[in-house]
């Protein structure tokens, strides 16, 4: 848990250090800052005291709630579409989920270090929020590849950041998808497997989708 921070730290250092600061940037430091986060959150959670576990339970979560607003925002961004109804739907979705997130009195009924993983069992919520979340996820897969489908050859650049983006998030859900298959009592530990294969999404970020289109959004913004 904590290379895994210190990695997507690395990137977030690299990235400042690498390109203008621009709105593309921004997002794309965001979801590597909450990506750090919940590796984080996950790491006081398994040395913590059991109200410390509760606390970075609730902050694991709210930092990755937001992920897949910013992965929608972020492809928006990559195709140089502007905010639409669809991305605020996306963050208004999200921000409900904080609140309860951050706010329900005893929304986790149990945490627990797995070594390699940690197990989150929701009261009562924990199918609302994976259908929210996979939602959310499979629409910033489609509206990536619709982007990509509709670019012009003249776009070559724009158009592998899009597919690049979607290798991103098949990197989290393929995984997590054939885990969950084999063995349907994992489902616990999903949020937490698959944050751990998001250092791939990370990597694909920093060295792959922002090195071909950064400098090419600085020049039209």
């Amino acid at each position: 848990m904590l290379a895994t921070f210190f990695i997507e730290t690395a990137y977030i250092l690299y990235i400042l250090l690498r390109y203008k600061v621009s709105p593309l940037t921004r997002l794309a430091i965001g979801i590597l800052s909450l990506l750090a986060l919940f590796q984080l959150a996950e790491y006081f959670v398994c040395t913590g005291s059991s109200f410390a576990g509760q606390f970075w339970s609730r902050v694991a979560f709210v930092s990755i709630t937001f992920l897949p607003a910013l992965g929608i925002h972020f492809v928006y961004k990559i195709a140089g579409r502007p905010w639409n109804n669809l991305v605020g739907a996306a963050y208004g979705m999200a921000i409900a989920w904080v609140v309860v997130l951050a706010f329900l009195p005893g929304i986790f009924s149990t945490y627990k270090c797995g070594g390699n993983y940690v197990i989150f069992d929701f009261n009562n919520l924990g199918g609302p929020y994976f259908i929210y979340y996979y939602f959310w996820l499979f629409i910033g897969t489609i509206m990536a590849l619709k982007f990509s489908l509709n670019m012009a050859k003249a776009q070559k650049k724009t158009k592998q950041a899009l597919m690049m983006f979607i290798v991103s998030y098949l990197a989290l859900l393929v995984p997590t998808t054939i885990l969950n298959t084999i063995n349907p009592q994992i489902y616990k530990g999903i949020p937490s497997i698959m944050c751990g294969f998001a250092v791939i999404m990370a990597t694909i970020i920093t060295f792959l989708i922002l090195p071909r289109i950064a400098k090419l959004r600085n020049q039209q913004e």
